[in-house]
């Protein structure tokens, strides 16, 4: 009973809002849920989840706090590939996939569920469950998809407005942020890797944006000043996100 409370005593938690943006899940998926929540484990600092070439025992979930997939090339450079928070799994498709071909890192502290290979074949014979997960995947791939248009095609400032935009989007869709701020516990750094640039450039583009009266970025925290100025600059459009599409009830 004590695993099966964790969802029902947490109506708002970010995965249930998440999956329950495809359609609503019967009690049933709800209890699942629950004790897929029941194995979390604190990440102090930042510490791999899960590195590349693993073959790992457990689907890994983002409770709470950031984590990144990210590769290595050869000249020992970071490319992150995704930021992952809380309501996000990090590693869904590993049961088919049997190896890591990337590894995940917490980005300071965080609490991850472990989920076990059989909890994830329950998963399986659930149609509600499975169908709002391979949702999920489906709108991880529009990410990816955006994240490579916005590296290949957006200009500095419109790389570092179009993230912004989507972070604030996908945190307000699970009861995370405000209208116009959110906590990031990323650097200047992390920024780079995932957008192609130098922390250098990352300063400079943040400062810019701060000049023109769009958002601040200090103490983990973005604030937004002028939230529909800062999607006409990064060309943001969110329907790759799938965000308000309940189907069902």
């Amino acid at each position: 009973m004590q695993q099966r409370s964790i969802v029902e005593a947490s109506p708002t938690h970010p995965l249930l809002v998440k999956l329950e943006q495809h359609t609503k899940l019967p009690d049933a998926d709800r209890d699942l849920l629950g004790r897929m929540l029941a194995d979390i484990r604190t990440f102090d600092g930042r510490r791999d989840i899960i590195r590349v070439g693993e073959d790992p025992e457990f689907v890994h979930l983002m409770v709470e706090g950031w984590s990144c997939r990210y590769s290595i090339v050869d000249d020992g450079r970071r490319q992150i590939t995704a930021f992952l928070v809380p309501g996000d799994f990090c590693d869904v498709h590993i049961v088919m996939l049997g190896q890591m071909d990337h590894s995940i890192g917490a980005l300071g502290r965080a609490r991850v569920a472990f989920i076990s290979k059989d909890l994830m074949a329950e998963v399986a014979e659930r149609p509600s469950l499975t169908r709002a997960l391979c949702w999920a995947s489906l709108v991880d791939e529009g990410v990816l998809r955006a994240w490579l248009v916005n590296i290949g095609r957006r200009n500095a400032t419109q790389r570092v407005a179009h993230l912004v935009c989507e972070l604030h989007a996908r945190l307000l869709s699970v009861g995370m942020g405000s209208d116009d701020s959110f906590e990031m516990p990323l650097t200047q750094e992390d920024l780079g890797d995932a957008l192609g640039l130098t922390p250098v450039h990352i300063n400079r583009v943040l400062r810019l944006l701060r000049e023109r009266g769009l958002m601040t970025f200090s103490n983990r925290t973005i604030v937004i000043q002028d939230v529909e100025a800062l999607k006409r600059e990064a060309g943001f459009d969110p329907r790759y996100l799938h965000l308000n599409c309940i189907r069902g009830s």
